[in-house]
């Protein structure tokens, strides 16, 4: 039951931690999934006869389906309900699962993956718009927040881990089979303690084609993306999907222009802080993204751990992500949210800037404990601050589409900083081995230190640019804004 104003009579009582609970393990899941089926790929490849290019499918498909809807997946959530969208994603996800732990082809684990990152944006969208909802502005928004980046933190650590045991002792399918059972508690916890937050009742028509452009121009944008990949930034597929993505989000910007209900108000970006934040949002995950896969590669294939070794390497930065992520609400109510934030990316940029000084010949507490300890606390200070920023300007009928906007910008920057960090190792790679040949470790690991330099580059660039937005104050929101006039 909601009152005429759209708020839910559970939304201010103590039950709102639990309905946070539900959220945030739904956070940790989703994460978790990404990291198990990683993990995964090579027992999957090795028993359906997957080939490398498949493989790379299995986990693109999530990446483009997760990325191209999430901005969609936020504005459903305002129009039909921020529960009722959430509750659709979890079966979504458990029907995906379930498609997934079945398959006996390349075609249907890709079509299950497929539907998971469907899945994922739904849900994701939703249950931070829920967050946002519950929670009112100010220090108790800012905990939640903490605790919702933590369970993200807590779900790489425990995929990548979760994902070797599993594997190994019940097979690759055991990695679908979770998610089947854990999505179906998650809907029944769902629907007992999370309250019914709704937007100001908004009887306006649904802007299908602004969704169909977005949607489109998103979607192939990520496929052009993670294409690289596998041929190359100038094969015609690469540049052909995006081509037509810039052409889709161009033919969105004109829809928005001319509609009377437009799905995303363009006015909305007139707000400096929200646009900033976004951007800031995106740079992050570019450069933290990659870091997860890079470390633990370099422990694998330089240092010679085990996949499971591999995983447990990550744990120090995810433990920290867990432990700092909660106090972030009392550090923003002391020094503010722009110090906070600044200090978090340059904290990422000391992290990356010792990682880019790896060696072949190293080992792991002198070349890697010390820099990922050092992410993990700058992690979550820059990640829940741009989530702050980018949401605190949204009026109640806004909060789905700006939790979809920088949950979109935190996903295509991961998306982006994974084709674009793996090429500049990989180039690098290639120039080392080719000019000076050279063991395949150290080669390796030259790559790895100029991809690491590029994203220490990139992280104190966005501390810069936290730095100017201490400059701008949160604009009012009137109405002129919301409706993008």
């Amino acid at each position: 039951m909601t009152d005429p104003n759209g708020s839910s009579p559970a939304a201010g009582a103590p039950h709102r931690w639990r309905a946070l609970a539900v959220l945030a393990f739904t956070q940790f899941l989703l994460i978790l999934d990404t990291a198990i089926i990683n993990v995964a790929v090579p027992s999957i490849g090795a028993d359906l006869h997957i080939s490398p290019t498949g493989l790379s499918w299995v986990a693109n498909a999530y990446l483009i389906t997760f990325g191209g809807l999430l901005l969609l997946g936020g504005r459903s959530a305002d129009h039909v309900g921020r529960r009722r969208i959430f509750v659709i994603g979890l079966v979504v996800l458990v029907v995906g699962s379930a498609v997934g732990a079945v398959a006996n082809s390349a075609g249907l684990l890709i079509a299950g993956r497929a539907i998971q990152g469907l899945a994922a944006a739904l849900a994701a969208a939703a249950a931070l718009a829920l967050v946002l909802g519950i929670f009112p502005e100010g220090p108790e928004r800012h905990r939640a927040l903490g605790i919702f980046a933590a369970m993200a933190g807590a779900g790489g650590a425990v995929g990548t881990v979760l994902g070797g045991v599993l594997t190994d002792s019940f097979g690759w399918r055991s990695t679908f089979l979770l998610n089947v059972v854990a999505g179906a508690v998650l809907v029944v916890f769902a629907l007992r303690l999370v309250p019914d937050v709704r937007a100001p009742r908004d009887r306006r028509a649904f802007d299908a084609l602004g969704a169909v452009t977005v949607t489109a121009g998103l979607g192939l944008l990520a496929y052009a993306l993670v294409s690289t990949g596998d041929i190359g930034w100038l094969a015609g597929r690469t540049v052909g999907a995006a081509a037509l993505a810039v052409l889709c989000l161009v033919a969105f910007v004109f829809v928005e222009r001319g509609s009377s209900h437009p799905l995303v108000p363009l006015g909305i970006f007139r707000r400096r802080r929200l646009r900033t934040a976004n951007i800031l949002g995106g740079l992050a995950q570019l450069v933290l993204f990659p870091t997860f896969f890079f470390v633990s590669i370099y422990l694998q294939d330089v240092l010679g751990y085990s996949p499971l070794g591999g995983g447990l390497g990550l744990l120090p930065m995810s433990l920290m992500v867990i432990a700092v992520a909660p106090t972030c609400e009392r550090l923003i109510a002391r020094f503010g949210l722009e110090v906070v934030m600044t200090t978090g990316f340059v904290l990422v940029g000391v992290g990356m800037l010792w990682l880019s000084r790896l060696s072949a010949d190293g080992d792991f507490v002198s070349e890697v404990l010390g820099p990922t300890v050092i992410l993990g606390v700058g992690l979550p200070l820059a990640t829940v601050t741009t989530n702050v920023a980018a949401t605190a300007e949204a009026a109640d009928n806004e909060v789905g589409l700006a939790s979809g906007l920088i949950n979109t910008s935190q996903q295509i920057g991961a998306v982006v900083g994974l084709a674009v960090m793996a090429g500049v190792a990989a180039a690098r790679t290639s120039q080392v081995t080719g000019d000076d040949p050279v063991r395949l470790e150290t080669a390796t690991t030259a790559g790895f230190q100029t991809a690491f330099l590029v994203g220490a580059v990139v992280s104190l660039v966005a501390a810069v640019a936290a730095v100017r937005l201490r400059q701008g104050r949160p604009a009012p929101v009137d109405q002129a804004t919301v409706s993008g006039r």
